[in-house]
């Protein structure tokens, strides 16, 4: 027998989420991301996925005082709120009678010898209207600049999706650009240089891959208290 559905709307999710400790929720329809490569499409990952929920919580600004290995484990700490967060949101959405499968920041699959996420939560973000992808190709959100550690969770229920965010939140600053050591940024973000990021970003240490670069991250202003809106 199929269990009755209880009616649910973006309002009682996004309830549902901040409850659940998330800063902040927003949600994209699952047919605004056509443009993403097949077999990362949220309807690739869940099938008959209809919307996705995005859930952010921001890394404490401290952590991008130090070093990159300092920063993971503030990251790690983060991630495992968020996975909760996840876990706590998709158990009340079942529970309304509704599919769901959560998406963690740290969760993927290898591709090509690297490790990449089901679906790109930064995008999704931005598709949610959580913020922007800026010039450093990181999600730059009004409140906490590039400082939010995003999970989502996939949903078959249809909800009102939120509107994208329409504002230039980099304007002429190019700090993020300056800073490269890669020189993988440039003030066109389609030519953002992927492999040389990952360079510089990654190193494999005792046979983990560990973070050794976030200038981009640590000199974007909006991730120090500058309100972009």
């Amino acid at each position: 027998m199929t269990k009755a559905r209880n009616e649910l709307s973006s309002v009682t999710v996004k309830g549902y989420g901040s409850d659940a400790g998330a800063s902040v929720i927003g949600i994209a329809s699952a047919d605004d991301f056509l443009d993403a490569p097949e077999g990362f499409r949220p309807a690739d990952v869940m099938e008959g996925c209809r919307s996705v929920i995005v859930l952010g919580c921001p890394v404490p600004q401290e952590a991008m005082l130090g070093d990159p290995l300092g920063f993971i484990d503030v990251r790690n700490a983060v991630n495992e709120k968020m996975n909760a967060a996840e876990k706590d949101l998709a158990k009340r959405i079942k529970g309304d009678g509704y599919k769901v499968k959560t998406i963690n920041g740290l969760g993927g699959k290898w591709v090509d010898g690297r490790q990449r996420g089901y679906i790109s939560l930064k995008h999704a973000a931005e598709i949610a209207g959580l913020g922007v992808i800026g010039k450093n190709y990181l999600l730059i959100n009004p409140e906490y600049g590039t400082l939010l550690w995003l999970g989502a969770v996939l949903t078959d229920a249809v909800l009102t999706p939120d509107e994208k965010l329409q504002h230039d939140l980099c304007s002429d600053c190019n700090k993020c650009v300056e800073v490269c050591p890669s020189k993988a940024l440039s003030d066109d973000i389609a030519s953002f240089k992927k492999e040389e990021c990952t360079k510089n970003m990654f190193k494999m240490v005792e046979k983990k891959w560990e973070i050794m670069c976030f200038r981009c991250r640590k000199v974007c202003p909006h991730s120090f208290g500058i309100k972009s809106l």
